[in-house]
């Protein structure tokens, strides 16, 4: 049975993929930003952070803090998203 994850590791590591998907060099050659592999890329670490708090809010015995830090961490995905991507 695979080890638990506590919900403050799980945000620290959302926010460690965000970074990630930030540090990942932009593809040069005229593609740039519309290279599929690049985006396919960036949507993966995104995907992987967005599981990685998912079930945060509905655990039992999470405290309220903890809650509005995983809207923060929706919160950066889309602005990263946006500023990646578009």
């Amino acid at each position: 049975m695979p080890k638990l994850i506590p919900a403050a590791e799980r945000v620290i590591r959302a926010r460690q993929l965000i970074q990630q998907a930030r540090d990942l060099p932009v593809p040069q050659g005229g593609l740039g930003k519309s290279d599929l592999s690049y985006i396919a890329q960036v949507k993966d670490f995104f995907r992987q952070a967005r599981d990685m708090v998912k079930f945060i809010p509905q655990t039992a015995g999470v405290s309220v803090e903890m809650k509005e830090e995983v809207k923060k961490i929706y919160e950066e995905i889309e602005q990263a998203n946006k500023e990646l991507l578009y």
